[in-house]
């Protein structure tokens, strides 16, 4: 009698561990067949010589490594990708933050400022890369502007001219990182009010009695108290940063001469239109580890924001 009380006891424990899993087994199904098999099969394509459909696969070791190692365009969409990060993540850090702190304001019509703000945020990329290509062309809004202010008469080739800006930063990639930071400016600013809000006003009230008014406040009070927000939209702007393809394909497709040409659009390049299917899985697996490394970075950020509020 005792041996059936100690067994229906464990049969219910055991149920009450594996209910929550039956109710996710058919989600980690789906995701199993579309991101981790597809994952471990573009991890072993990369030890392969694979490029035409249908054709035996040929285990070829680290040779695909080696060809990277030794490809210039590879180490041009690498530096690219790097100055996308340097030249967008800082503007998108701080700028969304003055834009939060300004529509957090308690005043008539902010609303319609937020929408204003936020609105880019839901237009389609496709659709934004072409309004901007628009904006960008030889005879486009922005050229005749700059031509009615007597400033730039023969126009700038935004999006055809590999010179740098500066010696650093070709015009073709910086201004499609304009589009880039013009569409995330509202999305992240959303977050930023999220956690303006959630900010006491009793706080702004005291720092006030103490002298901190005005900038100062924010200074003193905003910043400190947003650093967990801040790292977080450093982190998922350098991810998006690094994962930037829409923008190049619709408005230079990586030219003129590799100068706006991503990591990720070189990819598509060598899977999609040179069929180079095992080497475009090994540019795949670089891209995978610095990825990983920034949700590393990213999740060792949160855990120091959670010890520093506890």
């Amino acid at each position: 009698m005792i041996n059936r009380f100690f067994l229906q006891k464990n049969w219910i424990l055991i149920h009450q561990k594996l209910t929550p899993y039956l109710f996710l087994l058919p989600a980690l199904i789906i995701v199993s067949l579309t991101v981790f098999w597809p994952a471990i099969q573009a991890f072993y394509l990369s030890f392969t010589s694979y490029q035409e459909i249908g054709e035996p696969t040929k285990l070829i070791g680290f040779d695909n490594f080696f060809r990277l190692w030794k490809d210039a365009v590879f180490w041009k969409t690498l530096e690219n990708t790097i100055l996308y990060l340097i030249g967008v993540v800082p503007i998108l850090v701080i700028a969304p933050l003055i834009l939060a702190i300004l529509v957090n304001q308690k005043l008539r019509g902010m609303n319609w400022f937020r929408t204003a703000y936020y609105t880019p945020v839901v237009i389609s990329m496709i659709v934004a890369g072409i309004a901007w290509k628009w904006l960008y062309a030889e005879k486009g809004l922005l050229n005749q502007f700059f031509k009615n202010l007597g400033i730039f008469p023969e126009g700038i080739p935004w999006l055809s001219s590999p010179e740098k800006i500066l010696g650093i930063v070709p015009i073709s990639l910086a201004s499609v990182m304009a589009v880039t930071i013009w569409k995330g400016l509202g999305y992240y600013m959303v977050i930023y009010l999220a956690g303006l809000q959630s900010i006491p006003p009793d706080v702004y009230e005291a720092a006030a009695i103490d002298g901190s008014d005005g900038i100062r406040k924010h200074l003193d009070i905003t910043i400190p108290l947003m650093q967990p927000y801040l790292a977080l939209v450093a982190v998922i702007s350098a991810i998006s940063a690094t994962k930037v393809f829409e923008e190049v394909y619709i408005m230079t497709g990586g030219g003129p001469l590799n100068s706006s040409k991503t990591i990720v659009y070189y990819l598509y390049e060598q899977a999609f239109i040179n069929l180079e299917f095992s080497y475009a899985c090994t540019i795949g697996l670089v891209l995978f580890l610095i990825i990983l490394g920034l949700s590393v970075l990213r999740l060792v950020i949160n855990q120091q924001g959670d010890n520093n509020l506890s």
